[in-house]
């Protein structure tokens, strides 16, 4: 089935470039220039990437996504001209997947969506599910819930969670989740995993200052309870 690509970027030249190399490998563009025109763009035509600009005129990239995660999972890969890791750790922090920084190459922003897309939608054979401490993980419906409550979890969070749960007390590298989180292992990029750590407590943790479920190993990675 065809992937639907919303391209949201203030420069139409580029808007342009990537449209027609999105649609020359298969997939069916849509496009905003604006945050404020994609969020109507998007629940029109409910993508199922976005390629997000973050300096945007009306609404920029970060009140896009802070409105759109409200209701929405969508897998999100942001494009940012600076290279601060500021503005990459404020865009993983609000629930984007993946960033990648201009100018880039077309092949590889299509590589990266890609794999995004194939972690968010990857089939499994019906039943296949985890079970660890009172956390319930259903790889087939993309389920998680702890007790009697569904906890909402973003692409890349959910697999880094299915990582962690496939193996309680495994200690994993920040290397080893970055490599099954965006298939890299690239040491510039391990600061990806703690953000998206970070983001995955907040979501599952009683106590985030006090983790129950996701433990760290200083100088080593993290691991899941066996408990």
């Amino acid at each position: 089935m065809q992937k639907t690509i919303l391209v949201v970027d203030d420069e139409q030249r580029l808007v342009s470039l990537v449209e027609s190399y999105f649609k020359q490998e298969g997939y069916r563009v849509v496009t905003a220039f604006n945050g404020r025109q994609a969020l109507d763009v998007a629940a029109a035509e409910n993508p199922d990437l976005i390629i997000l600009d973050v300096m945007m005129p009306e609404m920029d990239g970060y009140e896009f996504m802070r409105t759109h995660r409200k209701d929405h999972e969508t897998p999100i890969i942001l494009l940012t001209a600076r290279v601060e890791d500021d503005e990459k750790v404020i865009g993983l922090e609000l629930g984007a997947d993946d960033y990648i920084t201009k100018p880039f190459r077309p092949r590889e922003l299509v590589a990266r969506v890609r794999a995004v897309l194939r972690r968010s939608g990857q089939n499994t054979p019906q039943g296949e599910t985890i079970q660890a401490a009172d956390v319930f993980l259903d790889r087939n419906t993309r389920i998680v819930q702890i007790g009697e409550k569904n906890v909402d979890l973003t692409p890349s969070e959910f697999d880094l969670l299915a990582a962690l749960m496939s193996t309680p007390g495994r200690v994993y590298s920040r290397l080893d989740l970055l490599d099954i989180v965006q298939g890299v292992r690239y040491d510039g990029y391990q600061r990806t995993i703690d953000l998206h750590i970070k983001n995955l407590r907040a979501k599952i943790e009683p106590d985030t200052r006090s983790p129950r479920y996701i433990q760290t190993v200083y100088g080593v990675g993290y691991r899941f309870t066996r408990e």
